[in-house]
């Protein structure tokens, strides 16, 4: 029994872990940039989804449309604020700017982790379940939102793949991430590239966080660990790896939950921890990083 409730939950967390990070690893794999407003703009598109749905009653379906649409507007705020006047400055040498962005992009989350607290105060918020219910699968009862959740997580990484893969403009995406010095050669202009990726990665960033409110809830204070989290998988699975985040997505998910059920929730992170110091120790790129 406790076996199955492990693989369960486990793979529920873990997809939500993998959609997370694959935006924040495709930002980075374009763009060179670690957004550290990544936890901040998840949580935003949660609480926006509850505030429509619970404080307006404008229902679930809509209240997750309305989500997603603040995450989408968080992460264009973060592209037109943060980033893009650091990375059009004449001022700043080009060796400086990549911790300058880094620097921007940690107090941008900030400023909308102190908004969120603000306007809707630091207690929990649970965004409304779409699917309703509890399920027996394995002799394990689990609500059946978790298995939506889980299946969302994958239909929206099923498109990002067929997106960059069997699309023209996904294609151009592609090859910005291995060599945007050519992209540039055949006529194609970087900034619209980075308008896409930001595009697509607001779109991830706000289905994750709506997921993560309907799954566990979110405060203000989540901020800092989603970010953590994202961090950790994307620089154990491999900076700039699509791959290799979905990979190490599943390895913390699962070290994480059964930690919490072998031996206690209060140190579910501790072994996922330890192996990224591991792995950074004796593969500093990660397991698939090419840099």
């Amino acid at each position: 029994m406790l076996f199955w409730q492990i693989l369960i939950d486990g793979f529920a967390i873990s997809a939500l872990y993998a959609l997370g990070a694959t935006g924040f690893t495709l930002i980075f794999g374009v763009s060179g940039v670690l957004n550290l407003s990544h936890g901040a703009i998840m949580v935003g598109a949660a609480v926006a989804a509850w505030a429509a749905a619970s404080e307006l009653g404008v229902g679930p379906y809509t209240g997750a449309l309305i989500g997603i649409l603040a995450g989408f507007i968080l992460a264009f705020a973060t592209y037109f604020i943060a980033v893009r006047p650091i990375q059009r400055s004449k001022v700043i040498a080009e060796s400086e700017k990549e911790i300058f962005i880094l620097t921007a992009t940690l107090l941008w989350g900030i400023i909308i982790q102190e908004a969120i607290a603000y306007l809707f105060t630091n207690n929990a918020k649970t965004v409304l379940p779409i699917v309703e219910g509890v399920t027996t699968v394995f002799g394990v009862r689990t609500p059946k939102n978790e298995y939506f959740t889980a299946a969302i997580c994958w239909v929206a990484i099923g498109l990002l793949w067929f997106l960059v893969n069997r699309t023209r403009r996904g294609k151009a995406v592609m090859a910005a991430s291995m060599n945007p010095r050519g992209v540039t050669l055949l006529g194609i202009e970087l900034s619209s590239i980075y308008l896409t990726v930001w595009a697509i990665y607001g779109l991830l960033a706000g289905v994750a966080g709506i997921l993560l409110g309907m799954f566990l809830g979110v405060s203000s204070y989540s901020v800092g660990p989603l970010t953590a989290s994202a961090f950790s998988i994307v620089v154990l699975g491999g900076l700039g790896s699509v791959s290799g985040s979905l990979i190490a997505a599943y390895v913390v998910g699962y070290l994480e939950t059964g930690t919490a059920y072998l031996i206690s929730p209060a140190y579910r992170t501790i072994p996922a921890l330890l192996l990224l110091v591991v792995v950074m120790y004796l593969r500093p790129q990660g397991l698939f990083g090419r840099r």
